[in-house]
């Protein structure tokens, strides 16, 4: 009843001769096409302002090439700059890329944040492959120089968003992961002094591997790394650091529903058909793979119920007591923790341990960016099955015309990006012999 009253009211304006009512119907014109301009206007001084970031890029004062890259980042993370990475695709990356290179570790860590937060916003294309071949060599460079660990971790975040978002061939996963393992199992020369990786540095690295891990289905890998891997994994649950602990615990649900201890187990204690000196082996290899598996067990159990130490923070020891239950409930029973938050009005949920370690990875990484990512980031939604409400997307008043035919033309950046990710998936489900990965220096050399 409320429109149609409005409707014949205006009607009604529209159709009276009287002055007053002209006049008034000019001014609500007017008055909307200032709005529309204000819009515009607003849209305009926010390209000015990203441009000018972009020119400070190129200054030589370190500060101020700081300041431009977290105003950048800013911006990246409060909308989904499209239109303004078509532009300045090649500058954003080289400019970041020179920071990497050339910058103090605050500089290397804000460049690197925004090199990843820039993979997101193209998504997998063209783009996302240039970031990941230009990037990975002067990122593996820098995470070696220098021991800031928070430098070290924003490099390897990274490195993990840009390889997850960019790579097509499972050989340049593996390439990554490895580069990742280097940082706590670095190559020894003659000349070479070992550094303690810190706490900091080691959860980065367990995080950022476990990451790229939820993308390798089919892989074949020997029973002799996968044993080696959880075998260190194992040990990390014994440290004192309660996030390097929580990074660990995650590592190994994933390993776990990809059944890969049970599927080694299994071909261990079926390859003694041979000589007897291989059957031997065999049953020592299966022994040692079921010993390992109980005393995961009995760490993770002893974990979901850990008493909290001195100065332990509440929120912490929570934090690690309800992850722990679920691996032990998993380990025991088979059952995923099952998780739902609301997006906007929608929700977003996940039923495997691989969904769950992918969105903790991700809400990390973009922090503030990332409920309007999840909403409007059509890659990130494919990536989750997430379907937001349209209304705030082609259905906003606030989209400029622009950014709805981007959305909706078949042949924009971001149908290309959906169709991509498809065929990565595609890729990635056949059952292929993939080759290995190291997990350490011995490894790497063997």
């Amino acid at each position: 009843m409320g429109k149609r009253k409005t409707q014949r009211k205006n009607a009604e304006m529209l159709d009276s001769d009287d002055d007053s009512s002209s006049i008034s119907s000019s001014s609500t014109m007017r008055s909307d096409r200032m709005s529309v301009s204000g819009i515009e206007e607003v849209e305009i001084n926010k390209d000015n302002l990203l441009d000018e970031a972009v020119d400070a890029l190129y200054e030589k004062r370190g500060s101020t090439r700081e300041k431009a890259l977290a105003s950048i980042t800013e911006a990246f993370n409060s909308d989904l700059q499209h239109q303004f990475v078509e532009k300045k695709f090649a500058t954003l990356l080289h400019q970041c890329l020179s920071c990497i290179k050339k910058g103090s570790s605050k500089e290397i860590s804000l460049a690197s944040n925004f090199i990843g937060l820039l993979a997101l916003t193209v998504g997998p294309g063209d783009n996302a492959r240039e970031i990941l071949e230009e990037s990975i060599t002067p990122i593996s460079q820098a995470s070696k120089s220098g021991s800031e660990p928070s430098k070290i971790a924003s490099l390897l975040e990274c490195l993990a968003i840009i390889t997850f978002v960019g790579g097509v061939d499972p050989e340049e996963t593996e390439k990554s992961m490895q580069i990742m393992w280097q940082s706590v199992h670095p190559k020894l020369g003659s000349n070479v002094v070992t550094i303690k990786p810190s706490a900091v540095v080691i959860t980065a690295v367990v995080s950022a591997w476990s990451f790229l891990l939820t993308t390798m289905d089919g892989w074949r890998l020997s029973p002799k790394l996968w044993q080696e891997s959880i075998a260190y994994l194992s040990t990390l649950l014994d440290k004192d650091d309660r996030s390097v602990r929580i990074a660990a615990g995650e590592a190994l649900a994933v390993i776990f529903e990809m059944g890969s201890l049970e599927k080694f187990a299994a071909e261990a204690k079926g390859s003694s058909n041979g000589s007897i000196s291989e059957g031997n082996k065999s049953k020592e290899g299966f022994s040692h793979i079921q010993g390992l598996r109980a005393k995961i067990l009995n760490q993770v159990r002893d974990l979901s119920v850990e008493a909290g130490g001195k100065g332990s923070a509440k929120k912490d020891l929570n934090n690690q007591r309800n992850l722990f239950k679920d691996v032990l409930e998993f380990l025991e029973d088979g059952y995923c923790p099952e998780t739902s938050m609301k997006i906007g009005g929608d929700s977003l949920q996940t039923s495997t341990w691989s969904q769950l370690i992918q969105l903790n990875f991700l809400r990390h990484f973009l922090g503030g960016g990332f409920t309007k990512h999840m909403q409007e980031n059509e890659f990130l939604q494919d990536v989750f099955g997430f379907t937001p409400k349209r209304r705030n997307l082609l259905g906003s008043e606030h989209i400029s015309n622009s950014q709805k035919r981007m959305y909706k033309s078949p042949n924009s950046v971001m149908s290309k990006a959906r169709t991509q990710m498809l065929n990565k998936q595609r890729m990635q489900s056949k059952d292929r012999n993939f080759g290995h990965f190291a997990v350490n220096a011995g490894d790497e050399d063997s």
